[in-house]
């Protein structure tokens, strides 16, 4: 059984203190990476700080980045499958970080889904 917590925000403030706390409170059900996406207010892209380990290794992270807005994403997890790594830490993204992704669970025809979305082009 996957134990993973999953936190979203879409609204008015900034989302980065909102998305932690929740992710704090939650942290029992994930201690082995955590991540927090963001898309980037003056920018209008999509940002991501991945970190391994406890929440505390993402807040130090986090605190070396500016990156915030109004719609965020949070995980944290407790790995089941495959290594507690920063790799394999959500949020997952696509090549050209158009796309965010966080899950509870095994997704079992990821191969699949991973060859649909992979790159075929060089990103400069």
């Amino acid at each position: 059984r996957a134990m993973c917590s999953v936190v979203g925000y879409i609204g008015n403030k900034l989302s980065r203190a909102i998305v932690l706390k929740g992710l704090e409170r939650l942290e029992y059900r994930g201690y082995d990476s955590a991540g927090f996406a963001c898309l980037d207010t003056s920018s209008n892209s999509l940002q991501l700080v991945r970190a391994s380990g406890e929440l505390s290794k993402l807040y130090e992270k986090v605190a070396a980045t500016p990156i915030d807005g109004s719609v965020g994403i949070g995980h944290t997890r407790w790995a089941t499958h495959g290594a507690a790594t920063e790799l394999n830490a959500h949020p997952h993204v696509d090549c050209t970080k158009s796309i965010c992704v966080v899950h509870n669970g095994i997704i079992e025809n990821h191969h699949h889904l991973r060859e649909k979305l992979r790159c075929t082009h060089t990103i400069v």
